[in-house]
């Protein structure tokens, strides 16, 4: 029973590192569970018997290549919560794009192949896997800014972030392309990882400030019309 039992769970192991691969290439409607079991090297009834259907494999590889993927680049980059924002920020955009990068953990790819024709499947879990590190980014972007600024201005300046670094799968992808056709050598390394990533930083860094800069002119702006209006008022 005990083997039965462990061969069990590296069947299941076997068959989510295969499916994992399997859908950041092809995607899901692509993908057949035949594939998935031709790359795990097991039997092809294993995926319904471990997993019930192709599209619960499909969410449970999504989510074990997440979970793996934040393990080996852990969200907040090595930064010690006693940091600076800035160099917060910069552990965390080098973290994001470090899991983007790294060719052993797919859900990046998974979910490039969803954004491109949807399923839907991933909405749930990806939605509640993200959260903490989307309120950890929102926190480091809130400190910055300071206190007054405004709910809409901290959310779109967390997209902007974001927006910059999945940049990098564009890039990657695009220089994977041009190396299949022996037209591009090099597709993307760790140090030019480290270098667009203070890119991004220096450039989040400006638009955060210019934006904390001219909430702070509106506010004195209006300060100045309340205080005018009462002044109005009282001489009448």
């Amino acid at each position: 029973m005990k083997k039965q039992r462990i061969d069990g769970l590296e069947t299941r192991q076997r068959l989510l590192d295969a499916a994992g691969m399997v859908f950041a290439e092809k995607g899901f409607w692509e993908t057949t569970n035949a594939d998935i079991c031709g790359k795990a090297s097991v039997n092809t009834a294993s995926v319904n018997y471990h997993f019930g259907s192709k599209e619960e494999l499909y969410v449970e590889a999504w989510k074990y290549s997440f979970d793996k993927s934040l393990k080996k680049h852990p969200p907040d980059g090595g930064i010690s919560p006693e940091a600076p924002a800035e160099k917060r920020l910069k552990g965390r955009i080098l973290s994001f794009m470090q899991r983007i990068i790294d060719p052993e953990t797919y859900e990046f790819n998974i979910m490039h192949k969803e954004m491109a024709c949807p399923t839907g499947l991933l909405n749930k879990i990806v939605h509640s896997s993200i959260q903490s590190q989307h309120d950890g980014l929102k926190s480091i972007v809130s400190e910055i800014m300071g206190t007054g600024a405004r709910e809409q201005d901290i959310n779109f300046c967390c997209m902007n972030v974001i927006d910059m670094c999945f940049g990098v799968i564009h890039y990657l992808h695009h220089g994977m392309m041009l190396k299949k056709k022996r037209k591009f050598k090099k597709v993307i390394s760790e140090k030019d990882i480290e270098v667009y990533a203070d890119h991004i930083v220096r450039f989040a860094l400006a638009g955060i400030r210019g934006i904390r800069k001219d909430g702070a002119k509106k506010i004195l702006k209006q300060k100045k019309i309340s205080k005018n209006k009462k002044a109005r008022i009282r001489s009448k």
